[in-house]
C-alpha cells in the first residue's frame, strides 16, 4: 500500500515536471508583460478576466491541462525539435504544440464572432504558453522528453535536466519575488525593447531552440550541477524571462489596442 502511494506521488511529480518555468517563472513573465500593457489593452484584459490580472492566471494551465476537459492542451506546453533536425522540417505533433497553440489562440482573440467563453480561455492559454515558449527545454528533444530523461545531479542530489531548468536554476539564481525580478531585469531602453519584440512567433521559437542546443551541449548526462553552472546560466534565465514578458505584452497590445497595432 505504502509502495503504491509513493509510486503514485512520483508519477504525479514527473508529470508536473513536464511543464515549464515553475510558478515563479510564469509569474515573472506575466508581471513583466503587465507592466508593458497599454491602458487600452489592460482594460480589455481585465474585462475578460473579470478584474483579475494576467499574473493571477499565469500558472493556471499547468494544473488545467491535467483536467479531463482540457487534457487536449497537454502537448501545447512545448515543441520538440530533435538534434540535427531543422525547425522547419520537424514533424508536426497532430495534437498541437506551443507554437500552434499561440497562433490559434491569437486567431480566437482576434475573431469578433468568438464567444466570450472562448476568448477568456484563449487568453488564459496564451498568457501561459508564451512563457513556455521561452523555456529552453520546452524546445528540447523529443527523444528525451525535453530533458526529462537526462539524469543529472543538482548539488549532489538526483534530478533531471528539465526539472533543473524548470525551477532549480531560476530559484538558485535569485531569491526574489516576481515583482523584484521585474524591477531588476526589466530595464531595456526603447531600442532594445523594439529589437526583442521584432520577428515572428516562429523566429522566437527558433531562438529558443538554439539556446536549447547550447544547454544540451553544456550539460552532460550525470553531471553534478553546482554554483558555477548556476552563475553561468543565470543571465540566460533572466534573458528568457524578459523576452517572454515583453513579447507577451507585444502580442496582447497588438490584439487589443488598435492604436498600438497601427504603429507596428
Amino acid at each position: 500500500m505504502k509502495k503504491s502511494i509513493i509510486s503514485s506521488l512520483l508519477a504525479t511529480f514527473i508529470c508536473f515536471n513536464a511543464f515549464a518555468w515553475g510558478q515563479k517563472g510564469h509569474d515573472v513573465t506575466a508581471y513583466i508583460a503587465e507592466q508593458h500593457l497599454t491602458p487600452t489593452t489592460k482594460a480589455a484584459v481585465e474585462s475578460l478576466f473579470d478584474g483579475k490580472s494576467i499574473v493571477y492566471w499565469a500558472n493556471w494551465l499547468d494544473n488545467a491541462s491535467h483536467q479531463r476537459d482540457l487534457a487536449y492542451t497537454k502537448t501545447w506546453h512545448y515543441k520538440n525539435i530533435d538534434e540535427g533536425v531543422r525547425y522547419e522540417e520537424a514533424p508536426a505533433n497532430p495534437a498541437g504544440d506551443a507554437v500552434t497553440a499561440i497562433k490559434s489562440r491569437i486567431e480566437i482573440l482576434n475573431d469578433p464572432n468568438a464567444s466570450l467563453e472562448d476568448q477568456v480561455l484563449a487568453l488564459k492559454i496564451l498568457v501561459h504558453v508564451v512563457g513556455d515558449l521561452h523555456m529552453p527545454l520546452h524546445m528540447g528533444h523529443a527523444t528525451d522528453l525535453g530533458g526529462n530523461r537526462v539524469k543529472v545531479k543538482y548539488f549532489n542530489r538526483d534530478n533531471n535536466l528539465h526539472s533543473v531548468w524548470d525551477s532549480s536554476i531560476p530559484e538558485s539564481a535569485h531569491k526574489w519575488s516576481y515583482t523584484e525580478w521585474q524591477q531588476q531585469i526589466d530595464r531595456l531602453n526603447p531600442a532594445e525593447e523594439a529589437a526583442v519584440i521584432s520577428g515572428s512567433i516562429d523566429d522566437w521559437a527558433k531562438e529558443t531552440v538554439a539556446i536549447a542546443s547550447d544547454v544540451y551541449a553544456y550539460f552532460q548526462p550525470e553531471a553534478n550541477i553546482s554554483y558555477n553552472e548556476v552563475a553561468y546560466w543565470t543571465p540566460t534565465v533572466e534573458q528568457q524571462f524578459l523576452r517572454g514578458g515583453l513579447r507577451l505584452a507585444h502580442l496582447l497590445n497588438t490584439i487589443f489596442d488598435p492604436e498600438y497595432a497601427a504603429q507596428q
